[in-house]
């Protein structure tokens, strides 16, 4: 399993999504599945959809604490994590999980994804 987690900001446009999955696919396998806050997973209905990928929906706990190799303040203040798209594609995994692409930007700064591997279910 190949899961693009994703981190954004209220009011983004899912354009602003599709630019940072765009920037972190760059030289890595296609993703089988999107994984947010379960929070914010309405933004990302209509693109899982297109692609025909499942989405998972992750519980403010299980980002708390997730040890993630970025460590941006907004995120730990937020969600209590380093980097929300890290933890969202690393718990939709879980422990076996490992990441393939750390957090990549939106141009505009709106959003990030992160790519986390798992074995194939």
């Amino acid at each position: 399993m190949i899961v693009a987690g994703f981190g954004f900001r209220s009011g983004t446009a899912l354009e602003s999504c599709e630019a940072a999955l765009a920037l972190a696919q760059v030289g890595h396998p296609p993703v089988t599945a999107l994984a947010a806050p379960d929070d914010k997973t309405a933004l990302l209905a209509p693109l899982a959809e297109r692609l025909g990928l499942a989405l998972f929906a992750i519980p403010a706990a299980a980002l708390t604490g997730v040890p993630t190799p970025t460590r941006s303040r907004p995120s730990l203040a937020a969600r209590g994590t380093g980097s929300v798209a890290e933890a969202a594609a690393l718990a939709a995994i879980g422990a076996s999980a490992r990441l393939l692409a750390h957090r990549h930007i939106s141009p505009d700064r709106s959003a990030t994804c992160a790519i986390a591997q798992g074995p194939s279910t």
